[in-house]
């Protein structure tokens, strides 16, 4: 086997592949949630979008003048310390993989904090007003 060959993505059976194809990478409930409250408090933000320029990681949401990007991770996806589970097909893949996006999230935090915005990283399984009154307290701050 070549050394690119443990790169690539294994193959998964046909219900595995529709299950995540099915996967959002916005828009999720979660996000959804926390969008609707924080607008019913007033805020107003950007959806989906790159805080720094040139940038390929969007923020859920974006507060730009004040400088504050927001991503509601997912427990699975982003290695939640209460949620995260271990796939057992595959599983040095899927390892590699999960850790990889913990550490490309690490490395976006660097990056914004450098350049001066706050981040904040909500849990899909936290309470959308409990969420809300962590960004508002941050946004309230900032201006």
């Amino acid at each position: 086997m070549s050394a690119g060959a443990s790169a690539r993505r294994p193959t998964t059976d046909a219900a595995t592949s529709a299950r995540m194809a099915r996967q959002r990478r916005s828009g999720t409930k979660p996000e959804l949630a926390l969008r609707r409250e924080l607008h019913r408090r007033g805020l107003r933000y950007f959806v989906d979008r790159a805080p720094l320029p040139g940038q390929r990681r969007r923020a859920d949401l974006v507060f730009p003048r004040l400088r504050v990007a927001v991503y509601v991770d997912g427990c699975f996806w982003h290695r939640c310390p209460q949620h995260a589970t271990d796939p057992k097909n595959n599983a040095e893949w899927w390892a590699q993989k999960l850790l990889g996006n913990v550490e490309r999230d690490r490395a976006t935090d660097s990056a914004l904090a450098a350049a001066g915005w706050q981040v904040i990283r909500v849990w899909e399984h936290e309470d959308a007003v409990t969420a809300a009154n962590r960004v508002q307290t941050v946004i309230e701050a900032g201006r």
